[in-house]
């Protein structure tokens, strides 16, 4: 550290989103960047603590201290290589991560200001892209064959990893490219698909190859010496409430994966397309998931949005008394897709679609309170308001994934990512697909 006391003379700057007036019209990137000067001040922040807690809250354990210090120095190579030395995609944590490092950073505790550790990961990394610091390695080859089935982060860090240890990789992919939720539920405007190709093209230089378009139905038609199972959690939580079949009620992911697809060339007919425009919107669900439908309905010509959840609303922040520093604070979360204009509401629960010749026209819902379990266990869900009808002609379900469940496999079979633990983080999806990679190849030697 030059400067032990920069984390109290320089304040938290991050660099914000584009005007919303700007931002609503197209799908281009939220997120603005900082300058080079500004960003180098805001690593100065970190202050190489003797316990770095940014450490343990990682999935990946990246080491923020050391690349924060190289940054700050001015050694955007160095950053870059401490950086991927532990993530083997920073581009893309560093724009969609809910920055699990920030909440754990000790100045976090001091004065809720942690460093920009996300912000930093994203320059450094596409600064390294542009200087040419992202070089393409040649591994030896130990002439050993391992199959991965998911090109979603799970799987392409399990790739990309077996691949650097020198072993055959191919990736099975049943869409047409490469990057899973990263690229069919993630939002252009929180994470541009042209920074996926670019990695892609990398890793198929490094030697992976990528077969799309292949559904793998039984492992058995896989011939290799090692398979790893990376299909993510594909079934959506539906909501089987009266009316579900009515035209107008969709997936949150029937949309997003819709539109992503509209946005790099794709064609739909006209009773294909699922378009918020003109409509009224309801999300059911308020997460992630939930708000990228929102942004996205926002720029497909909504006429309103609104978003229901049905359970209590957070706490305001920033600190969470039920899940205290350094864990990840639960708190009330406003993102750029709210800023831009929603409807939310908690404690509601969906009792009916209602429609006319088949067609959405409307939700009937309730306000709910929630009751302590005199057993134990989930709280009592009770009825508090009246029946209400909420006006929408397009519902989206954003309430999660089902864990997937697995047969028996042979011992040179793994599972990985949220195909394994469940729907989570793309962080978390990465780490596990390098866990993977290093029980692979602790089994194949």
């Amino acid at each position: 550290m030059k400067n032990p006391k920069a984390f109290m003379e320089v304040a938290r700057q991050e660099a914000g989103y584009r005007p919303i007036h700007d931002r609503i019209h197209d799908f281009g990137e939220v997120e603005q960047t900082l300058n080079t000067k500004d960003r180098r001040q805001q690593a100065s922040r970190c202050m190489d603590c003797g316990v770095p807690f940014c450490h343990w809250a990682c999935p990946l354990g990246n080491k923020a201290p050391e690349w924060n210090e190289a940054l700050y120095n001015g050694d955007w190579e160095l950053a870059y290589h401490l950086l991927n030395s532990t993530n083997p995609f920073p581009e893309f944590t560093g724009r969609i991560c809910p920055a699990l490092c920030e909440k754990a950073c000790v100045i976090n505790l001091f004065n809720h200001e942690p460093t920009t550790n996300r912000g930093n990961e994203c320059a450094i990394t596409e600064g390294a892209f542009r200087e040419g610091y992202v070089t393409i390695h040649h591994p030896v080859r130990n002439g050993k064959k391992v199959a991965v089935i998911g090109a979603g982060p799970a799987g392409l860090a399990a790739a990309n990893d077996l691949n650097l240890m020198g072993y055959e990789v191919t990736v099975y992919e049943k869409n047409e490219a490469a990057g899973g939720l990263l690229r069919y539920g993630i939002p252009n405007f929180k994470l541009n698909k042209t920074i996926i190709d670019r990695r892609i093209n990398v890793l198929e230089q490094e030697g992976i190859t990528f077969k799309y378009g292949t559904a793998i139905d039984s492992i058995d038609s896989i011939k290799a010496d090692a398979i790893v199972i990376a299909t993510g959690t594909p079934t959506a939580r539906d909501l089987k409430a009266p009316g579900r079949e009515l035209k107008g009620v969709h997936f949150a992911l029937e949309l997003l994966a819709q539109q992503n697809r509209v946005l790099a060339g794709m064609e739909f007919s006209p009773e294909e397309r699922i378009t918020a425009k003109g409509k009224d919107v309801l999300v059911i669900g308020g997460g992630d998931t939930g708000s990228d439908c929102i942004g996205t309905a926002h720029r497909q010509g909504a006429l309103s949005v609104t978003q229901i959840e049905i359970m209590p609303r957070p706490v305001d922040g920033p600190d969470d008394p039920k899940n205290p520093w350094p864990n990840f604070p639960r708190t009330f979360k406003t993102t750029s897709s709210h800023e831009e204009g929603c409807t939310r509401r908690w404690n509601i629960n969906t009792l009916e679609f209602i429609g006319k010749d088949g067609k959405l026209t409307g939700v009937r819902v309730q306000e709910i309170d929630w009751k302590p379990n005199p057993d134990g266990g989930r709280p009592i869900m009770v009825e508090k308001g009246e029946p209400e009808i909420i006006k929408a002609e397009l519902v989206l379900l954003a309430m999660g994934f089902l864990k997937p469940e697995h047969p028996a496999y042979p011992e040179n079979v793994f599972v990985c990512g949220d195909s394994l633990n469940g729907a989570s983080l793309v962080v978390r999806a990465m780490a596990s697909g390098k866990q993977a990679a290093q029980k692979v190849n602790a089994y194949l030697k």
